[in-house]
């Protein structure tokens, strides 16, 4: 260790700030004592006081060192292990930590419905008692595990994503049918309820509360003493949330015709009762309330010359204010705050791995309301129909968990945060659409691309060709793409589960949907894609010994499975080698010898097809069906119908 000297001319001694642990630490003590104090201490024995003194202070370099080391790992999302820590990084990102994560299964649901008199001899469900289960019916499992439906149940509509079953369940004597059986399922999660109230006094700023269990999965409602309706937000700066209302003509006129299909329209509401919540570390979860104190809307700033200002003398000037890009809203209240007021707020709590039951297992309704129009109905009827309402599930039920740990917490986070809630990729856009709830409609398929436009100029718009003939200059029409508009194609299902498409309350639904996650520089045009019905012609070779009607019939199958709705997107090609590799594997089959793709009879609107003509052979190049430009999909819509196969022949024969 060498001596320093400083701008004064004393001679400094030399301080390593290397040495962290307690070894360093003391073997440094040990070596400045003898390099600046030689004479003045020289028993450096493991007993001796001097020594004590240094192994003292080596302790408390070695704590304070860990200490420091540890704030700052704990500092670093990545290296960070206290949960304390990391759910206050989660919720400083937006991310609320899971506490408990309920089991989940799928339920089946009956209820009679009396038989109804079309003709004479003819009978049918008479739907008028069709009950409406709102969500949050609950069941309980053998166990005492208490179930709680999360979507509503209403026997009133079949549609492709809720489908509903009927069968006659009792006949009278005649054997005339009686009473009908309806079966549809809905999706549940386990979960205690219970109430709590809540009473305030004057408006206090950012007043918060805590809920007295723990494990809390989900806030319910919140209500106050005037039956005001509290909405949970993101975030306070957060004035808009989603609100359904049934599909009707009251509600809306022009698109309750889609009642049978839509039975519940999206709204985007505005509102001043909000709040947040916060998962603390002790289990318990935290309502946190704005700082408004009247029921005044907050400060909406639109860009106009009284509000943002030219930034003359006097004049309000907002040029340097930032702008949130999904609300376009300053405020300085963050929401309402409760006053003078008791709120009730009914949530779920449990859940855990000792949730998942087996199968047939939560069968005891606890709690269950209804919404059912009862004019002209018979009272004595609508209790048999009420009484006769049950549950079931076919399968056990699973996903029950406990609190995240620091590993899955710091995974979700990163996951959160790189999300941002946004639709910012084609990818975001094409998940949010398909997440669309079923209640607002059912959107079988989606595709976005970048929206364009013709020139407009002909006059020099050109496009040059070469071959071994010579050059050929064609004029076309040039497209300009608009890189503030995307075009959102979408189809949906039938009852059949056939391509459709979708109509104007599904579109307006999804454009509500979509309004909260997109950015405010995109402009999003909702149309419905093609439909182009196709036909399949194939041949094949046989093997000897092999019926060809059995072949055939499996061949078919592989065509039809193929084809399989479920497995095609919008311009997704046809790959007919693909096809013919797949038909090769069946048992029997020597070789597929040919396979012609038409559309030439199955396009007509008059038997049940699109009415989408479309040149096949035009688009086949190496063996390869491309797709419109035009955002299109091909389907087989009859296949019985339009999968036709012949034998050629077997190599030394065939059973017929």
């Amino acid at each position: 260790m060498a001596y320093r000297s400083n701008k004064t001319g004393k001679v400094s001694k030399e301080v390593r700030y290397l040495n962290k642990d307690f070894s360093q630490i003391r073997n440094n003590l040990i070596e400045f004592s003898k390099q600046y104090y030689p004479n003045t201490y020289k028993d450096f024995n493991e007993s001796s006081p001097g020594m004590m003194f240094i192994e003292m202070a080596s302790y408390v370099g070695d704590v304070m060192s860990y200490y420091v080391d540890s704030q700052f790992k704990e500092s670093l999302l990545g290296y960070s292990e206290e949960l304390r820590t990391l759910y206050a990084m989660a919720q400083t990102f937006g991310y609320k930590p899971r506490l408990t994560a309920p089991s989940s299964v799928t339920l089946d649901v009956f209820q009679l419905v009396p038989a109804k008199a079309v003709v004479a001899t003819a009978w049918q469900p008479d739907y008028d008692y069709a009950l409406n289960i709102p969500a949050g019916a609950r069941i309980q499992s053998s166990n005492g595990t208490t179930f709680r439906t999360i979507q509503d149940c209403n026997f009133k509509y079949n549609t492709i994503r809720s489908p509903r079953t009927t069968s006659i369940f009792e006949r009278d004597a005649n054997d005339s049918p009686t009473f009908y059986l309806l079966k549809k399922q809905v999706k549940a999660q386990s979960g205690d309820i219970t109430n709590e109230d809540h009473t305030f006094g004057g408006a206090k700023k950012y007043s918060k509360i805590k809920l007295a269990n723990e494990d809390i999965v989900e806030i319910i409602s919140v209500t106050d003493s005037d039956n005001n309706k509290w909405y949970e937000v993101d975030s306070l700066a957060q004035d808009t949330v989603f609100d359904e209302v049934e599909n009707t003509s009251d509600n809306d006129p022009s698109l309750s015709q889609h009642a049978s299909d839509v039975p519940y329209l999206l709204k985007l509401k505005r509102v001043s009762r909000r709040f947040t919540t916060y998962r603390r570390p002790d289990g318990k979860t935290e309502l946190r309330f704005g700082a408004g104190v009247s029921d005044s809307p907050d400060e909406e700033i639109i860009p106009n010359p009284d509000s943002v200002g030219s930034n003359l003398p006097d004049s309000p000037s907002k040029m340097l204010e930032t702008f949130d890009p999904i609300n376009f809203l300053k405020t300085g209240t963050y929401g309402q705050a409760p006053s003078n007021t008791t709120l009730t707020i009914q949530y779920s709590y449990g859940g855990g791995m000792n949730d998942n039951v087996p199968a047939e297992d939560i069968t005891q309704i606890q709690g269950i309301n209804y919404v059912i129009n009862t004019t002209n109905l018979s009272a004595t009827t609508l209790d048999t129909v009420k009484q006769s309402v049950a549950f079931s599930n076919p399968e056990a039920s699973t996903g029950g968990l406990g609190a995240e740990t620091p590993e899955e917490l710091r995974e979700n986070i990163k996951a959160y945060f790189q999300a941002q809630g946004r639709a910012v990729t084609k990818e975001d856009y094409i998940v949010r659409t398909y997440a669309l709830p079923d209640k607002y409609g059912n959107i079988a398929k989606a595709y976005i691309v970048q929206d364009d436009q013709l020139s407009g100029n002909l006059a020099n718009d050109y496009v040059i060709t070469e071959n071994d003939v010579g050059r050929k200059i064609s004029q076309v029409a040039k497209r300009i793409p608009n890189p503030l508009g995307l075009n959102l194609y979408i189809l949906g299902y039938n009852s059949n589960k056939q391509l459709s498409v979708v109509n104007e309350a599904v579109k307006e639904n999804l454009k509500n949907y979509l309004t909260r996650y997109r950015p405010l520089t995109d402009a999003i045009n909702i149309k419905n894609a093609y439909i182009i019905n196709i036909g399949v012609n194939y041949k094949i070779l046989t093997k000897p010994n092999y019926s060809h009607q059995e072949v055939l019939l499996k061949t078919s199958d592989i065509v039809s499975s193929y084809f399989n709705i479920d497995r095609w997107q919008i311009n997704q090609p046809i790959i007919l080698s693909d096809l013919a590799y797949e038909m090769a594997q069946v048992d029997g089959v020597s070789s597929v010898t040919n396979i012609t793709i038409k559309n030439e009879d199955t396009y007509k609107v008059s038997e049940g097809y699109s009415g989408n003509a479309f040149d096949i052979l035009g688009a086949t190049e190496n063996n390869i069906v491309y797709p419109s430009l035009d955002p299109s999909i091909f389907e087989i819509k009859y296949p019985l119908k339009d999968i036709v196969g012949s034998v050629e022949g077997s190599e030394q024969g065939g059973l017929y």
